[in-house]
């Protein structure tokens, strides 16, 4: 569907139903699938026909879903996984093995932190983490031989600071490899990495695109423009044979377009089995059906709440890409044109005491380890999401210790701005 909008790829791409079928996504919840043959079935291990054979690996509902992601982010292919860490490991580990090595972004979600600099580093990964605002030079200068990737967060999460893509794009691929990119916050209603330069993107579909804290899922999207081959010394995984099928050359066979997607498929979900069920994929299509009308919504309200805090003599400061005043407010208008997302963070002048002491009289927003809710919701990362960091990885990330962050819902902006003013008369 490329020749409509993507207001009309929200309610209609990934799934076409043919004369007489099912209108809406069907569920198909089985975890096996028939074949009157088994050379029939033999071939789909093969991984020389299309089709299923076990919903570990692959689900025709979860495909539906995948395929309308795809289009949505201007991809060429998508899988769906688990959750949104799952995406973000199988992105990385995908390319990444043993006595590899990841240039990421400084600021970014606190449990991928933790993925990258402490489970995949067991697994002989190692890491060079840099501030987003970094200058080319000092980007170039993490790179090292071994380096397989390049990871950030469009809008990272709890911070708030836009990635420059284009600057990490044009590092990653003077480098020769991919810019893995993490656009769950603004969602592609309000950014696409790829048109940017992003080759891999993922998505905590948590989030937004499920819009109503129904189900945990995440997904990942190839923009099908890397040229592996032309670096095939560096991604041996996808550029010589895979014994464990039958000596497949994923690039050669599955081009740039599908070569990402498949080996993730073939190879990771096979042996970590981090799969979404047919019903949580079915949900989420749902919430995806009304991403184009909420999305403009929660921009609203995350910029009502933003300038009405900037104006609270108990804030020291407030982070959001829409103030003027905000430092990535010119990467903001370039990248985030249609307004970035309904999340808030905003540093109290009394540290965690007055956090604390702040969140327990909120009557509206509900204290909650989520973001990106229909239902307006807060928590303060320092002593939650964030609390396995030390000060100076609070401090890098940009998370001190009273930081709070509001996740604006759909509910209405003036109703929430009050819940904020009475809480806020009762901190000293």
């Amino acid at each position: 569907m490329s020749n409509v909008n993507l207001n009309t790829k929200c309610i209609q791409a990934g799934y076409r139903p043919g004369n007489g079928e099912p209108r809406q996504i069907p569920i198909i919840q089985s975890t096996t699938f028939k074949y009157d043959t088994s050379e029939a079935m033999g071939k789909l291990f093969d991984l020389e026909a299309s089709g299923y054979f076990y919903s570990r690996l692959q689900n025709p509902t979860c495909d539906f879903v995948a395929a309308k992601i795809a289009e949505l982010e201007g991809g060429t292919a998508a899988m769906l996984t688990s959750s949104g860490q799952a995406a973000n490991f199988f992105a990385l580990f995908n390319i990444c093995e043993n006595g590899g090595h990841i240039v990421a972004s400084s600021s970014i979600y606190g449990g991928t932190f933790n993925l990258i600099a402490v489970t995949m580093a067991k697994m002989g990964v190692t890491a060079t983490f840099l501030s987003p605002d970094c200058t080319q030079a000092e980007l170039d200068a993490a790179f090292q031989d071994n380096t397989k990737a390049v990871f950030g967060e469009t809008i990272a999460n709890p911070a708030l600071t836009v990635l420059d893509i284009e600057k990490f794009a044009k590092a990653a691929h003077q480098h020769g490899v991919p810019l893995i990119v993490d656009n769950t916050f603004p969602t592609p209603v309000n950014c696409r990495p790829i048109e940017w330069g992003a080759d891999i993107v993922t998505h905590s579909t948590t989030k937004y695109m499920d819009g109503h804290g129904s189900c945990v899922g995440g997904a990942l999207v190839d923009g099908g423009k890397f040229d592996w081959l032309a670096h095939a010394e560096k991604f041996p995984g996808l550029c010589s044979p895979d014994a464990s099928y039958h000596g497949i050359t994923y690039a050669e066979k599955f081009g740039r377009e599908g070569a990402f997607i498949t080996k993730a498929t073939a190879q990771l979900m096979r042996d970590f089995g981090c799969s979404q069920s047919p019903q949580s994929a079915f949900i989420l299509n749902l919430g995806l059906e009304s991403l184009h009308v909420r999305m403009p919504r929660h921009v609203e309200n995350g910029q009502a709440v933003a300038e009405f805090l900037e104006k609270q003599p108990q804030v020291e400061y407030v982070n959001y890409p829409g103030l003027p005043s905000n430092k990535y407010y010119a990467l903001a208008q370039k990248y985030l044109g249609n307004g970035g997302c309904g999340v808030v963070s905003f540093n109290l002048k009394g540290g965690r005491s007055a956090a604390e002491a702040f969140m327990k009289r909120l009557q509206v927003a509900a204290i909650e380890t989520h973001v990106a809710d229909a239902r307006t919701c807060c928590l303060n990362p320092a002593t939650s999401t964030h609390r396995q960091l030390t000060d100076e990885q609070l401090a890098a990330a940009g998370i001190p210790a009273g930081l709070v962050r509001i996740s604006c819902g759909l509910e209405d902006k003036d109703d929430i701005i009050a819940d904020l003013a009475q809480a806020l008369a009762t901190i000293e």
